[in-house]
């Protein structure tokens, strides 16, 4: 047996949902769809049985860009799908593992490999994470197993959500849609929630309509920057309309099928090339360090060895490296913290750079790629000849520069809506408006094949 294989034998008696045997209407599957958000809100809510205190205050990071909430089943989030999912891609992409995924075999060896990985980042994080006291306080060795078995069930749920939605029962990605859900509640929060919070109204929306019924206009204008204020709800505005215009911004190649006359086309290199992924890689490192402070902290003979790197006060940090690293309190507050803003700022500016060209480079989004890509689907740019040398050169013109200033812009875009109070923070913000413009052109896409049904071939 090869490892191939072993492979294929160890995901089959792995949990997993088969596709339909005939393709759902669009109005099933937006019904699944929805039943899947409903769970994975209700999942988020649902604290874990056996855990006595919660503690995720300096996890604030990674409970953003994993979908997840700590002290309840949806502690893990799909950070253990997400990160399989890179490192397959990855280790594909960088050659690692030479795979042709037009290859029905090969993509199903990498489905293999991706869900295998997938259950072992499951199990390992459920027990590190319950283990190095990140859930919360457990009171005995009977609840630590009761605990990290809720968290494997749990967690393994969201993974078959992501696979019925995948694979034809539902529409996009779970992963896309739990993180878009999570982000848009805490944006919804932040305008109308009518929780009083020191007496007054959390959402801005309710608490300015209180005040102003009490005549009090300075407090509409002037609330606290650690509250959502008319600052944040004006930059939210602002950033949203700003990423809207930058997501339609892009280079288009012409192109044209060798194999059918008269077809042509653009091949679009957009402004925003490597999308948010730079700015996930830079949170998911904010977050590291955020999960092994944590892990370290609970130990007090430890953490007063480590103040170097981290002093923390009511779940904040106060000195040390990581207070230099980590996000500074918003505008006016900010100018109280002019190092750590700058510090802040230059870290995720500078990070996002050298992570877009690192993620071209491993995941298949090279010129040199994108021109095995053209040719191998029978396409040809006129006017120049049909070779990987030939293509990449003139690729080579564009994507490089995009990529270092896509980096670029998607950092400065991060740190200023950040310091700005932005809702749902500017890395929330980024990622919402970026799937919601991905849903958006799904939905369009299903109308159309449910209007035009002769159209399906287009767009497998």
């Amino acid at each position: 047996m090869n490892i191939r294989d072993a492979f294929f034998k160890i995901s089959s008696v792995l949990p997993e949902v088969p596709k339909p045997k005939q393709k759902p209407s669009l109005t099933e599957r937006l019904i699944w769809t929805l039943l899947a958000v409903v769970l994975y809100m209700l999942m988020a809510q649902i604290p874990l049985y056996g855990v006595v205190k919660s503690s995720a205050s300096l996890l604030f990071f990674y409970q953003i860009i994993f979908a997840a909430n700590i002290g309840t089943l949806m502690t893990l989030g799909i950070g253990p799908i997400v990160t399989a999912g890179l490192i397959a891609q990855v280790l594909i992409g960088s050659d690692l593992i030479h795979l042709d995924l037009t290859n029905p075999e090969d993509q199903k060896f990498f489905a293999s490999i991706t869900k295998i990985l997938t259950f072992v980042f499951i199990i390992a994080e459920s027990v590190f994470y319950v283990l190095s006291g990140v859930v919360g306080t457990i009171l005995s060795p009977y609840a630590t197993v009761i605990v990290i078995f809720q968290l494997i069930i749990a967690t393994s749920i969201v993974f078959l959500l992501d696979q019925m939605l995948q694979k034809g029962w539902g529409i996009g990605s779970g992963i896309s849609l739990f993180i878009l859900a999570g982000i848009s509640l805490q944006i919804m929060l932040d305008l109308f929630s009518p929780i009083p919070v020191n007496g007054k109204y959390f959402g801005y929306i309710p608490y300015a309509i209180n005040e102003t019924i009490h005549r009090a206009y300075i407090n509409v204008v002037n609330r606290p920057a650690n509250f959502p204020n008319l600052i944040g709800l004006i930059s939210t505005i602002l950033f949203a309309l700003l990423i809207l215009y930058l997501e339609g911004v892009r280079i288009e190649i012409p192109i044209s099928s060798s194999k059918f006359k008269g077809f042509s086309t653009t091949y679009p290199i957009k402004l925003l090339y490597v999308s948010n992924i730079p700015v996930i890689l830079v949170a998911a490192l904010i977050a590291d360090f955020q999960f092994f402070f944590a892990m370290l902290a609970k130990n007090p003979a430890i953490y007063n060895h480590i103040t170097w790197l981290g002093t923390v006060q009511n779940g904040t940090f106060t000195g040390g490296l990581l207070y230099y690293l980590t996000t500074p309190p918003p505008v006016p507050l900010a100018f109280h913290h002019p190092v750590q803003v700058i510090t802040y700022s230059l870290f995720v500016i500078v990070l996002s750079v050298v992570f877009a060209k690192l993620w071209v480079d491993v995941s298949g989004m090279s010129a040199e790629k994108a021109a095995e890509t053209i040719i191998s689907s029978d396409l040809q740019i006129p006017g120049f000849r049909t070779t990987r040398t030939t293509i990449g050169n003139l690729l080579n013109r564009y994507i490089p520069a995009v990529t270092l200033f896509s980096g670029l812009l998607i950092g400065i875009i991060a740190a200023a809506s950040t310091l700005l109070n932005v809702y749902g923070t500017g890395i929330g913000l980024l990622l919402v408006i970026d799937i919601s413009i991905s849903y958006y052109q799904m939905l369009a896409q299903e109308q159309l094949i449910s209007t035009v049904p002769g159209l399906g071939g287009l767009f497998e």
